[in-house]
């Protein structure tokens, strides 16, 4: 099983949890590009957060399928994104 603590994010640890990042493209229904985006930000899209989405219900959802079980709620939460300071 993976372990969250050996990736660089939670979305890097989430992508190679359903078998890589152009698994986790054909899961969410999105390009490769897109998904590399979240990647690089470290992030999901804001519509994840807003509930207009459920990419990280997708993705956990495959992943447990393969064996690398995670909640969707601890990806929202662990790849949120950073609001800078005024």
């Amino acid at each position: 099983m993976l372990d969250p603590a050996d990736f660089p994010s939670a979305i890097a640890f989430a992508f190679e949890a359903v078998g890589g990042i152009g698994a986790a493209a054909k899961v969410c229904n999105r390009s490769y590009q897109a998904l590399n985006k979240w990647r690089q930000a470290a992030c999901l899209p804001r519509t994840d957060y807003t509930g207009e989405t459920k990419y990280a219900e997708l993705l956990a959802t495959v992943a447990k399928q393969k064996g690398n079980a995670f909640e969707a709620a601890w990806l929202l939460n662990a790849s949120a994104p950073q609001k800078a300071a005024a």
